[in-house]
C-alpha cells in the first residue's frame, strides 16, 4: 500500500529582537502605548518588552504579560527611535530594526482591533479588583434585578482650559449629557448611571439627577484612577466625553458607547495629531459638541 504523506505543520517563527515603547502620560495613554507596542511587534515578528515605568502602573490593575526590560539594560541598548502618530499606517507593517524604541502617544483601535481578543486578555483585571467593582455595583443596585449600568466618564481638569486655549476645542457641556443619557433611558427601564470624573463638583452641579438614576462615584481625585476605571469598565454601556481614559472604558466595556464628537474648530491644530475616525469605533454613537462658545469668542 502507498504510504500517506504526513502533513507538515509549520511552526510559528520565534520572535526576534527587542522592541519597546515610551511610557508617557496617565492610564489611558499607557494602555494605548502598550496595545500598540503589542500589536506592531507581533505584526513585524519582534519581541516586545515594556519599560519598568509602564509595568509599575499597568500591573497594579491588569494581568499584563509582556516582559519587563530592566532599566539599566534599556539605558545601554543602542535603540532605533521610531516616532508613531495616532493612527495605523501601512509602513508600520514593515519596520526595520532589531532594537526599536517607539515614541509618541498612540491610542487608536486601527493599530490593534484585528487582535481585539488578545488586547482584551492583556487588560484583564486582577481578581480582587473585579470583586471590588462587582461588590460596589451590587451595593448601589440593591434588590433590583435585570439592571443596566451605564458608565459616564467626564474628563475635565487640564482639558477645561487646554482645549479652548491650545486646541481650539471644547469639553462636554451640560447640554451634552441629557442627550446621551436620554438615549439609554429610552431603551432601559431599570438603569443607573455611574459617574466618575476629575471634576466631580462640576458633575454634581450640571448632571441632572432629578430622576434619581445617577450615582456619583469616587472622590474626583486623579492620584488613583485605577479604581474609577475598573468600576466603569464593569458597567454595561458607556457615555464618554474626551480623552483616552474614556475611550478605553468604552473599548473594554463593549456594549454601546456614546461619545462627544466634532469638538474642535476645522482649523484646530489638534486635527494634525488626531483623527476622529481612527479614534472612535464606527458603531459608536457620536453627539456633536456645541462650538458656539469658541465661535462667539471669534466675533469682534
Amino acid at each position: 500500500m502507498p504510504t500517506e504523506k504526513k502533513k507538515v505543520v509549520e511552526q510559528p517563527k520565534p520572535l526576534t529582537g527587542m522592541w519597546t515603547v515610551n511610557a508617557i502620560g496617565r492610564l489611558g495613554n499607557l494602555m494605548g502605548e502598550y496595545a500598540t507596542l503589542y500589536s506592531l511587534s507581533k505584526m513585524n515578528g519582534r519581541q516586545a518588552y515594556i519599560l519598568p515605568e509602564m509595568h509599575n502602573q499597568l500591573s497594579k490593575i491588569f494581568k499584563i504579560r509582556l516582559p519587563v526590560l530592566n532599566r539599566d539594560v534599556a539605558n545601554r541598548i543602542k535603540w532605533r527611535g521610531y516616532g508613531l502618530h495616532d493612527w495605523m499606517s501601512e509602513d508600520y507593517r514593515h519596520i526595520e530594526g532589531e532594537y526599536v524604541h517607539f515614541g509618541g502617544t498612540p491610542c487608536s483601535f486601527t493599530f490593534y482591533h484585528h487582535i481585539k481578543d488578545e488586547i482584551l486578555r492583556e487588560f484583564t483585571f486582577h481578581d480582587f479588583i473585579k470583586e471590588e467593582s462587582y461588590a460596589y455595583l451590587n451595593n448601589v443596585r440593591g434588590d433590583k434585578k435585570n439592571f443596566t449600568f451605564v458608565a459616564i466618564h467626564v474628563r475635565r481638569g487640564d482639558y477645561v482650559h487646554g482645549m479652548p486655549n491650545t486646541w481650539k476645542g471644547v469639553v462636554a457641556d451640560n447640554g451634552y449629557f441629557p442627550k446621551a443619557m436620554d438615549y439609554f433611558r429610552n431603551k432601559y427601564e431599570s438603569l443607573l448611571f455611574i459617574v466618575t470624573s476629575n471634576g466631580m463638583d462640576w458633575c454634581k452641579e450640571n448632571i441632572n439627577n432629578s430622576k434619581g438614576d445617577v450615582h456619583f462615584a469616587g472622590d474626583g481625585q486623579e492620584g488613583s484612577p485605577g479604581r474609577d476605571f475598573a468600576l466603569l469598565a464593569h458597567c454595561n454601556h458607556t457615555i464618554m466625553t474626551v480623552g483616552t481614559f474614556g475611550i478605553w472604558v468604552g473599548y473594554l466595556v463593549g456594549g454601546e458607547t456614546i461619545y462627544l464628537t466634532n469638538y474642535t474648530l476645522p482649523d484646530s491644530p489638534f486635527l494634525k495629531l488626531f483623527k476622529y475616525e481612527a479614534t472612535f469605533l464606527p458603531e459608536w454613537i457620536g453627539i456633536p459638541a456645541d462650538l458656539s462658545p469658541l465661535l462667539n469668542n471669534k466675533q469682534p
